[in-house]
């Protein structure tokens, strides 16, 4: 013990003497600071321990999150009572005490002073965080709805008091009332966060007051009629249960549809960016192999949305299944296979034409549009791990 105290102090004490006996510019001593910084990660373990015991709570529950600063005139402050504070420190240093800080610590420090406000909330720093948590289920058509939710903030004043004018008037016609009001709830709540910065989306999606499409995997809690498809949603995260509430649109004659508790397994950002109600161009057709998986666009009738169900391209009656002799490639027919039902279910298989396909079906048997080829390992173990435990009718 003694023999680690004499190695940690000592340096930094002849540290000391030679910034008295030296003057050097700026750069070189924010630079020397950095160095002595980084020579015993003791040092940072020892700021985040006094962080944790001092006055500003490490974890903070993000949905109380309040982010005017307790002290605006923070450096005033310090100095009328002669106080070192870890505004002190290298511009360096102190980037390097915040990147490593969770989302719960960069809010905490935000609250401290109008100084740490400005810096804990920048982009450079919530990107990654954003990346970590969100990036998996979190697509370009979260990112566009963010946008408009955005701008439903900017101008929530007029759209309330009065009609919405230009470009609000049209938009507004193509969106559900249900739909406008979930992503204006909040409008009221004053907040000193840039509304564009990726700090509030982040504090928007991890409190759950943000509305965001996504994908859900075996819908309403894996309802037989919905085994081994993939569905969009409009999903709101419930950070007390680390689960999904999901709203499924209406369409004909069925009503909002909406579950609870979805984990986040069962979600995934869309991956093509194509609209549930339109047919998706398929430019994999001439690679379809047997043994290929794929996803297909399937709808039950003309008035329901599109959802995605796994399959596999099977051998065409005419080849029998020898890779040697197959030729089933060189056929305008492909085979189409969905072997969790029974042979001899009508929703067994399905051909289409390679050279010409589009939407495909009839009122009975419903609609196949669009097909994806897939080739990553991650998306064909997912589907293989929602198999149903029992062959389906």
């Amino acid at each position: 013990m003694l023999l680690y105290f004499f190695i940690t102090c000592f340096p930094f004490i002849f540290f000391l003497k030679s910034l008295t006996l030296k003057r050097f510019p700026p750069r070189a001593t924010e630079m020397r600071l950095l160095s002595l910084w980084f020579w015993k990660e003791v040092s940072f373990f020892s700021i985040s321990k006094f962080i944790k015991n001092s006055t500003i709570p490490s974890r903070m529950c993000l949905t109380k999150m309040s982010f005017t600063s307790k002290v605006d005139n923070f450096e005033e402050v310090k100095e009328e009572e002669g106080l070192m504070s870890i505004l002190d420190l290298p511009e360096l240093v102190l980037e390097c005490i915040l990147e490593r800080l969770p989302p719960a610590g960069l809010c905490s420090m935000a609250g401290v002073c109008s100084s740490l406000r400005s810096r804990c909330s920048s982009d450079h720093f919530w990107e990654k965080h954003m990346k970590k948590k969100w990036g998996r289920i979190i697509g370009p058509a979260a990112y566009r709805e963010w946008q408009w939710h955005v701008a439903l903030r900017k101008h929530a004043s007029h759209v309330k008091q009065e009609k919405p004018k230009g470009l609000f008037r049209i938009l507004s016609i193509f969106r559900p009332f249900w739909w406008i009001q979930s992503k204006v709830d909040d409008s009221s709540k004053q907040s000193s966060l840039p509304d564009d910065s990726i700090m509030s989306w982040f504090l928007a999606l991890e409190t759950g007051r943000f509305w965001f499409p996504a994908q859900v995997y075996n819908r309403e809690n894996g309802h037989v009629g919905f085994m081994l498809s993939c569905y969009d949603a409009e999903l709101s995260y419930d950070p007390r249960t680390d689960t999904f509430q999901a709203r499924y649109p209406p369409h004909g004659r069925r009503a909002l549809a909406i579950e609870n508790s979805v984990p986040w397994e069962r979600l995934r950002a869309p991956p093509v960016d194509t609209s549930p109600h339109d047919l998706h161009f398929s430019d994999c057709l001439n690679e379809l192999r047997p043994g290929d998986n794929i996803e297909i666009q399937w709808r039950r009738n003309k008035e329901f949305p599109y959802g995605w169900w796994y399959g596999v391209v099977g051998h065409l009656e005419s080849c029998d299944g020898n890779e040697n002799y197959c030729r089933c490639h060189n056929s305008d027919t492909v085979l189409l296979e969905f072997n969790h039902y029974t042979p001899g279910s009508r929703w067994r298989r399905t051909t289409i034409n390679r050279k010409d396909h589009r939407e495909e079906g009839n009122e009975a048997d419903g609609f196949y549009g669009g097909i994806r080829k897939l080739s990553s390992e991650e998306e064909i173990s997912t589907w293989k791990r929602l198999w149903p435990s029992e062959i389906l009718e």
